[in-house]
């Protein structure tokens, strides 16, 4: 069990809810000013909805650090799903990988060594935002994830900014859902989880985010207020991370749009979009 002060936790989840300094915490703020969260659709037309399913836009913008898994390409989900769909994105920048350091550190501390595949470091991040979109002339809260599960080896850890988020593992049959353990992930909190229990056999979501505190970063997101901000690290076997320029054509095609979007921004996806053979006028 881990204890931070008067909560109690399950074997498996490690939370610390002052993790992230203040100071740390405002040059984090100050790097996502400068970032660029783009929209995704679901699908593409090489990668078309499977039938029953329709096409549409993610809840929230998003962007990702260390590899790229883009919606269209079914994210890495092994056995079926592990091959091009994990694209070479910008490394973390310092203030983030200094935050990995410390997060290897206390996996390696805290949990089953057997928990720990071989070669796992968190080289993968994905930045949520949480808030609401403006669509048909209103603004919708869309600060939600429904149940899910990572299918990246290993443990995940999730940093949170801003508002606080009712964050649920819970277990699933058939159309009724169990909620099986729930915390508060607070502003400058870490939240790690792994093994079997809380990684293969329950399903997680975000529940709600609150509003209590009136955040709003301020960022260049189009259409989109943002009032909590999670850095969900994870571990994709290196293998299988491929550079935008190796992409198989139909996958490099579904992407294009998002990659030039991505390069009016960014150096790194410039320079991955020049070496594309895909990419040409």
């Amino acid at each position: 069990m881990h204890f931070k002060g008067s909560h109690r936790f399950p074997l498996g989840i490690y939370f610390d809810a002052d993790f992230v300094p203040v100071r740390i915490s405002v040059e984090v703020k100050e790097w996502l000013k400068r970032i660029r969260p783009i929209w995704e659709m679901r699908y593409a037309p090489n990668h078309p909805p499977p039938p029953g399913k329709e096409q549409r836009q993610l809840l929230r913008p998003v962007y990702w650090l260390g590899n790229w898994q883009f919606a269209c390409l079914n994210y890495f989900h092994p056995p079926k799903n592990i091959d091009n769909c994990c694209v070479e994105a910008e490394p973390f920048p310092p203030v983030l990988a200094t935050m990995v350091e410390r997060i290897e550190k206390i996996v390696h501390k805290t949990f089953n060594p057997k928990d720990i595949p071989k070669g796992w470091h968190l080289n993968t991040c994905l930045v949520n935002l949480y808030g609401s979109r403006f669509e048909n002339g209103k603004w919708v809260d869309t600060a939600r994830v429904g149940e899910h599960k990572d299918f990246e080896p290993g443990s995940v850890a999730s940093v949170s900014l801003g508002e606080r988020a009712m964050f649920q593992f819970a277990e699933s049959r058939g159309t009724i859902s169990n909620v099986v353990f729930q915390q508060w992930l607070t502003d400058r909190s870490l939240q790690v989880f792994a093994g079997y229990r809380w990684k293969e056999k329950f399903f997680h979501r975000v529940q709600r985010v609150d509003k209590r505190d009136k955040i709003d970063f301020d960022l260049a997101v189009e259409n989109f207020r943002v009032r909590r901000v999670n850095f969900t690290f994870r571990y994709v076997p290196d293998q299988h991370i491929v550079p935008f320029s190796e992409l198989p054509r139909p996958s490099a095609e579904d992407v294009l749009p998002y990659v030039r979007q991505l390069a009016e921004k960014s150096d790194f996806f410039k320079t991955a979009l020049e070496k594309s053979p895909w990419a040409k006028p």
